[in-house]
């Protein structure tokens, strides 16, 4: 078996040339690791295989027809990415339970990154804080957003799961030391690298999950007949060295669910 791999290295715009050009050489199979590719390549055929993991509602991108009975060459696994926002807004309210307004740092130009918007609002109505929500979108407007937060008395910031603001992780870390903000990032690794927290599924699990769907679709079962997955498992990382730095102590109960404490 032979994997060849294209990337639009963040130009979304490069994507429907790039699924073109995949659909000539008419492979068994494509794997398409965004919403955004997996549009390019179902736009590009009708036939092959597409397996997909998303990070939002696949029915809502019009991939699927449902969860259950996809339909059509396509079929795969969604992080739920926008949905997962709200639990990370409580998991970061239950660590500064006295931060009344928090800021979110997003980059609002895809259909993932405004439903990570209207969860995140719609969690925040529901405990009582107030979002301030900034575009990032390069590393220059990280500071600007910092010093806003701070006239605006904010008491955290989360960051939003899009690549291109997760692009600019060192900046956001050290204007959070700077201005001793307590952090709660999409990913672990971001934790790890000095986040105060993180909660994610777990991507290498999901990997090898779609390995597995890919598998069993090369040996002849249908896309349309394998059901959309949702995560199973789940990471939530605290960093007792940021935390330390931060002045904060952090509820026992709260350390007592993490399944990884950094210290």
């Amino acid at each position: 078996m032979t994997v060849e791999y294209r990337t639009a290295d963040g130009h979304n715009e490069r994507l429907p040339a790039l699924a073109a050009d995949v659909v000539r050489r008419r492979p068994a199979a494509i794997v398409a690791t965004s919403g955004s590719a997996a549009l390019a390549a179902k736009a590009a055929t009708t036939d092959i295989p597409i397996i997909f993991v998303v990070g939002t509602d696949p029915v809502e991108l019009d991939l699927v027809a449902s969860f259950n009975r996809p339909g059509g060459n396509l079929t795969g696994f969604t992080a739920h990415g926008a949905e997962i926002v709200e639990k990370r807004l409580e998991l970061l309210h239950k660590a500064v339970p006295p931060a009344e307004t928090i800021g979110l740092l997003v980059a609002t130009d895809t259909l993932f990154d405004q439903a990570e918007v209207r969860h995140a609002q719609s969690a925040a109505g529901t405990l009582g804080l107030r979002l301030l929500v900034f575009n990032i979108t390069t590393d220059a407007e990280v500071t600007p957003a910092f010093a806003t937060l701070v006239e605006q008395q904010a008491g955290a910031v989360i960051v939003g799961a899009s690549l291109t603001v997760s692009a600019s992780r060192d900046q956001i870390l050290s204007n959070a030391a700077r201005f001793a903000l307590p952090t709660m990032f999409a990913y672990s690794v971001d934790a790890q690298a000095g986040g105060l927290l993180s909660y994610s599924p777990d991507f290498i699990e999901m990997g090898r999950q779609m390995g597995a769907y890919t598998g069993r679709i090369l040996k002849g079962e249908k896309p349309a007949d394998l059901p959309v997955m949702r995560p199973t498992k789940f990471e939530f990382v605290v960093n007792l060295k940021t935390a330390k730095a931060l002045g904060l102590s952090l509820p026992p109960n709260l350390l007592a669910i993490a399944d990884e404490v950094i210290e």
